[in-house]
């Protein structure tokens, strides 16, 4: 009589975890693929704004009279625009100013603006929601009224008035500092909700019990339960920051001249649409890739991220 030999006993493999399942998802996504490409690039251009002047060979604030012709209005020279082997993106009308060193410099202004404010949006934001959230009582009600008055306000309106009455002042710190100002209840709200759910979860009463204290709770258990759809949502507001300062600066009260910025090169530009479109097209071109692709890339991982997107 013969035996067989017991099957091999095999291990299961360990589940993967949700960051490896999202990083899996999303490179399956094409719009992912390009979206950061397009991101990485725009910042890799605004991180190197001056280096790239420099291999241009012009400054943003530098004249070149040659390069426009007087007796037109200051039209430049050349077809689309001016563009030539010295003017890559060709030139200002009327100062003749490099477009391709503004457009590089203004990237740096308009992002640095975008993202700075965005991380005190998101810093707040996630401050506030998770201290009300696990606190709970009185502090929940004192955070949650702060949150209601100031969303009640016009933020545009009041980012333009506050913005026109500061006058010897450090424009792009100040524009950093009055988005913020508006922008962080959306966040905290989110945060607030999460943390909500998150504070009677059975590890958060086993730390409590093991005698753990309120800010080795927050930041060991709460936070990294909030990560995930803070990190979504901070994708989701930056078009919203890059699209706020550009509109500021379009409406001549955000960062001012010499200093470029796209909202400011496209309100210059809207004189000269009809003898000189591509003055208005490639700062406008800028501005709309930059914003679509942040929000392509802020949908995907609003869908991986977020347990209550309702991704199948």
């Amino acid at each position: 009589m013969t035996t067989t030999a017991p099957a091999p006993q095999t291990t299961p493999a360990p589940a993967a975890g949700p960051w490896r399942l999202a990083r899996t998802e999303l490179r399956r996504r094409a719009s992912v693929r390009i979206s950061l490409a397009v991101v990485a690039l725009f910042l890799i251009v605004a991180a190197s704004a001056p280096l790239l002047s420099a291999l241009g060979g012009w400054s943003p604030e530098e004249f070149d009279k040659s390069a426009v012709d007087p007796y037109l209005g200051g039209r430049p020279l050349g077809p689309l625009g001016g563009i030539s082997a010295d003017h890559w993106l060709g030139v200002e009308p009327v100062t003749g100013r490099d477009l391709f060193a503004r457009v590089v410099h203004g990237a740096q202004v308009s992002l640095f603006i975008a993202l700075t404010a965005t991380a005190i949006v998101v810093v707040a934001g996630t401050a506030a929601g998770i201290a009300a959230g696990y606190f709970g009582g009185r502090t929940d009600a004192v955070l949650s009224r702060l949150m209601d008055l100031t969303m009640s306000f016009p933020s545009l309106i009041f980012m333009i008035a506050m913005m026109s009455v500061a006058k010897d002042v450090n424009r792009v710190a100040l524009m950093t500092a009055v988005i913020g100002l508006f922008g962080w209840p959306g966040v905290a709200r989110v945060v607030r909700g999460q943390a909500l759910s998150l504070k009677h979860r059975e590890y958060v009463d086993a730390a409590r019990v093991g005698g753990a204290g309120p800010w080795r709770i927050l930041t060991r258990d709460i936070l990294p339960g909030v990560s995930g759809p803070v990190i979504a949502y901070t994708t989701l507001i930056i078009p919203g920051m890059i699209a706020t300062e550009a509109a500021l600066s379009y409406l001549g009260v955000g960062v001012r001249p010499p200093t470029p910025s796209w909202g400011q090169m496209i309100a210059e530009s809207v004189a000269f649409y009809d003898t000189d479109p591509m003055y208005f097209v490639i700062p406008s071109a800028c501005l709309f890739l930059t914003v679509l692709a942040f929000t392509l890339l802020g949908d995907a991982l609003r869908d991986v991220l977020d347990p209550r997107s309702g991704r199948a």
